[in-house]
């Protein structure tokens, strides 16, 4: 846990529980910065705070509720991408490839699925040059130019440069999702509910009669914008990890498959579901989050009121940042922290076990909103590809660079490898 101080001498997975958890409603404003004011107008879930952030989403997790996110719904959507994938992965025929574009596209279909409904999906131009404009606005962040805009906000406005274009991208962005809502209006009475854009409008018009009420058309395409950025990017970073693991461990890989094989005929479609029978597949998956976590540090928050951290007095108003990678590589709680194991997730009669200190979707108020939607794509994808394929590194290549590239997140450098289809396989 990261302050304008620092927390004594107290373990540090110590002061991140007491941060996220004890102190979690204390802890649930974020620091609202000159770029992200001029960005985001203090909408959407993830950056707002207040009224806003508490209304936006308690709406964001009860219409995931609805949509069935852990139930059939979405799965159903998840299971038909992967087949998908499966089928794209079979085209190369066991030569190397690169699986980023495919993983990629795959990740962003199930949130078009979620946001926009089963009609529009990466194919789409428009969706193309949304994905590919926000792409860009969410890399300039932690650039050179971000942190001249912080710091000198006034002087930047009125200057040329990346942080103009990363604005206008987002206005750009913001404006063909608000297309896509205009659509939705004109066939609104015509069906039930569909999608999170029908939800939200359905909930527009029961709160239009509130003076207090945040829901209105800026916050719902701010929402679909952060359901993109927060969920394409994380999850298909862990994705490549996971096949970049399993190239470079083959036993490891090895044992999921004979796993799969022993509980599954080929032809059956595994579901979310499915995870409490394949312990030492859930293992796996666990562990590739743990150890190849995606993110250098948590989003900061913000205390509303002075608080005592073990100790430690963090007066109000002070920008707190959770440092999740020292809990999830905490020497202390793991056996081997540094390396690849997935012995972590398992006792000793080869159960799976729930960790305490697995915490890659955070924890307390601002845990991440689609954890539940991640966790099942995770598997989902995962199962149907190495139940399909044997990873391996291409002919010639002894190893790959495993040191993460710091960007957005911590992902591989690019990579190839080859899916060779395995006997008996669907």
């Amino acid at each position: 846990m990261g302050t304008q101080g620092s927390v004594g001498k107290q373990p540090v997975n110590r002061a991140v529980k007491e941060g996220l958890i004890t102190y979690s409603e204390d802890l649930a404003d974020r620091p609202v910065t000159p770029f992200l004011e001029a960005a985001l107008k203090h909408r959407g879930i993830m950056f707002s705070n207040g009224h806003t952030w508490k209304q936006q989403r308690r709406f964001g997790q009860v219409s995931m509720r609805k949509l069935g996110l852990g139930k059939k719904g979405m799965e159903h959507q998840m299971e038909e991408e992967a087949h998908r994938l499966v089928e794209i992965f079979a085209r190369a025929k066991g030569q190397p490839f690169d699986p980023s574009p495919p993983i990629t596209k795959a990740v962003s279909n199930v949130i078009c699925a979620l946001a926009f409904g089963n009609q529009f999906s990466t194919e789409d131009k428009n969706m193309q040059k949304l994905l590919e404009t926000l792409d860009f606005g969410l890399n300039f962040g932690g650039s050179f130019f971000h942190v001249l805009y912080e710091l000198f906000p006034w002087l930047m406005k009125h200057l040329p440069g990346p942080h103009k274009k990363a604005l206008s991208a987002l206005e750009m962005v913001l404006s063909l999702v608000k297309k896509e809502v205009e659509k939705h209006k004109e066939h609104q009475s015509l069906h039930e509910p569909q999608d999170f854009i029908d939800f939200y409008l359905l909930q527009i018009e029961k709160s239009k009669d509130d003076p207090h009420t945040t829901y209105d058309e800026e916050n719902l395409a701010e929402c679909v914008i952060e359901f993109f950025g927060a969920g394409t990017e994380t999850t298909t970073t862990t994705l490549k990890w996971a096949l970049l693991l399993m190239a470079t461990h083959p036993d490891i890989q090895e044992a999921v498959q004979k796993e799969i094989d022993n509980i599954f005929h080929s032809s059956y479609s595994i579901c979310y579901q499915d995870r409490k029978k394949l312990p030492y597949t859930n293992a796996v998956i666990h562990e590739i989050q743990r150890v190849r976590y995606v993110f250098l540090l948590g989003v900061p928050r913000q205390n509303m009121k002075d608080i005592n951290l073990l100790g430690l007095l963090i007066p109000k108003r002070t920008i707190v940042i959770p440092d999740l990678c020292s809990v999830l590589l905490d020497p202390k709680q793991w056996e081997t922290p540094g390396e690849f194991n997935p012995n972590h997730f398992l006792d000793k009669e080869g159960n799976f076990k729930s960790r305490e200190e697995f915490l890659p979707f955070g924890a307390g108020a601002r845990m991440c909103l689609g954890e539940q939607m991640a966790k099942s794509e995770l598997f989902i994808f995962f199962t149907n590809l190495v139940r399909t394929f044997r990873f391996q590194l291409p002919e010639g290549v002894e190893e790959l660079d495993q040191d993460p590239l710091l960007g957005l997140t911590f992902h591989p450098h690019p990579f190839k490898l080859c899916a060779v289809p395995r006997c008996g396989s669907s």
